[in-house]
């Protein structure tokens, strides 16, 4: 099986992906998932130590794991995650964007090499499985918005702050507002009552105007017909109450990794 490993700037999520051969556009079947908080300091050791578990628990062993794929935003969290494939999976990694893994996508911004690895996998998964002129937006540390047309060319697009990051930044600043969770507000109204009301009001209606205020100016600047594709944690959250999403792929980014992996098989 493939070990697929998302290397976020918050999380990284490891997923093990029944092999899906050199067939690209094969379903992705994820047999097991588990993320670990990113420290760019855990060594291979510590991953291996948690990994080994967790497989035992899912009734997997690292034998089972014949290939390994890496994409990751945090350049120094790379090569420990290397060790990680080569001392104990027995296994060269691909890195997404490099060598055999080259995203084979066209970049067209102004410079490509700024472009996170994440951003292209979710361009690259997006137009396989969705025609046409597409916006993914990924809900993560930061939430981003990606344009990829027609083609299945990356355009560029928006990088806004995550909402979780947004709440950190407005309890820290304030000395009186209390934390509060992230969750849709009980009702409709926007006049909030209380304290926690009026910030759940502000955080969540806030961003729900912030997200269709956007898309409907990039749908404006495309001038095409365009689908929206959400991805990320919390996108099932902001789901329920917008109609911009046309789909919420849980995945994607993963299945950006297992596309590349089909490919790099079918290039051999």
């Amino acid at each position: 099986m493939l070990l697929a490993i998302d290397a976020g700037n918050t999380n990284l999520v490891f997923a093990l992906v029944e092999d899906p051969g050199s067939s690209p556009g094969q379903a992705v079947s994820i047999r097991a998932r588990w993320r670990i908080a990113t420290d760019a300091r855990r060594t291979a050791d510590q991953y291996a130590v948690w990994l080994h578990q967790l497989l035992e628990l899912e009734g997997f062993t690292r034998a089972d794991v014949s290939a390994v794929i890496i994409g990751t935003v945090v350049p120094r969290a790379l090569h420990n995650l290397e060790v990680l494939a080569s001392k104990y999976f027995g296994v060269t990694p691909l890195v997404a964007g490099q060598g055999e893994a080259d995203y084979g996508i066209e970049l067209d911004v102004a410079d490509p090499k700024t472009v996170g690895a994440d951003r292209a996998l979710n361009a690259i998964a997006a137009h396989e499985v969705h025609p046409g002129d597409l916006i993914v937006i990924d809900f993560g540390t930061a939430t981003t918005f990606d344009v990829v047309d027609f083609s299945g060319a990356y355009k560029g697009g928006i990088i806004a702050p995550g909402i979780n990051l947004s709440l950190d930044a407005l309890v820290a600043a304030a000395a009186k507002l209390p934390r509060v969770a992230i969750e849709a507000p009980e009702d409709q109204s926007v006049i909030g009552r209380t304290t926690e009301s009026q910030m759940h009001i502000g955080i969540y209606w806030g961003y729900v105007a912030m997200m269709e205020g956007l898309v409907a100016r990039l749908k404006a600047e495309i001038g095409r017909p365009v689908k929206v594709i959400a991805t990320g944690g919390l996108a099932t959250l902001f789901d329920k109450h917008t109609t911009i999403f046309d789909a919420v792929e849980g995945d994607l980014t993963i299945q950006g990794l297992s596309l590349l992996y089909q490919r790099s098989k079918s290039a051999v």
